[in-house]
């Protein structure tokens, strides 16, 4: 019998950072003068809320999220993702997440980040944890090659999070029952693919999947408390 392949899942926001990625992306371009300050903050929150409660539309979201970096255009829009992940996410990452990452890698673990953030704000992030695949909402292109705002494909969300890590093991030619899989996160938005996985790990939990993983015996780990 062929050894199975071992992956390690991770989602990305308040589960490998004690922070949103999303979320903080859309504060750093208040703070650069690229979003109006105050309707911009209202409506971020309003979709965060929304996030947080399950009901968020993330078509819409993404529209409304990545707006401010397709009307500066691709230069500056990197540039100031730079600047983004050297002040808001560098002092953001904790040596306990970087370590569980490690272990996995060093017990011989595939690991994959699978985050309902898009591709934009989280790939050089992925490259920070030294996390060389990435599942994360795509951005569709218009004829110029820069973003339009809309969603390629199914967004890695919710019950998409499955589709997409069914898609990613197809095009690797495994399937889950040729896998051993852990998946951590710390939401119940990620209630699909923890259903899914051999492993399920509620980390740094809401109360809602805190409750839920006591329920069915799931391993529950506190990497670490978020900041306020």
């Amino acid at each position: 019998m062929s050894k199975k392949t071992r992956l390690a899942l991770f989602d990305l926001d308040h589960t490998l950072l004690p922070i949103d990625s999303d979320y903080s992306w859309g504060v750093f371009t208040q703070e650069i003068g690229w979003t109006d300050p105050v309707v911009f903050k209202r409506r971020n929150d309003e979709f965060y809320e929304h996030y947080k409660a399950g009901t968020l539309d993330v078509h819409d979201y993404v529209r409304f999220a990545t707006e401010a970096i397709r009307l500066r255009g691709r230069e500056a829009s990197q540039r100031a993702r730079e600047r983004f992940l050297r002040e808001v996410i560098g002092p953001a990452v904790r040596p306990e997440a970087l370590a569980l990452v490690r272990a996995h890698q060093a017990a011989g673990d595939h690991t994959v980040i699978v985050t309902a953030t898009n591709e934009f704000v989280t790939e050089p992030i992925a490259r920070l944890f030294g996390v060389q695949d990435l599942v994360a909402v795509r951005l569709a292109t218009g004829a110029d090659g820069w973003i339009t705002g809309e969603i390629e494909g199914v967004p890695s969300m919710r019950g998409g999070k499955v589709a997409r890590m069914d898609q990613w093991l197809r095009e690797r030619g495994l399937g889950w029952d040729s896998v051993e899989t852990t998946f951590y996160s710390d939401s119940t938005n990620d209630l699909p693919l923890l259903e899914r996985v051999d492993q399920p790990v509620a980390t740094n939990p809401d109360e809602r999947l805190r409750a839920i993983a006591a329920q069915r015996g799931w391993r529950i780990l506190d990497l670490f408390s978020p900041i306020p």
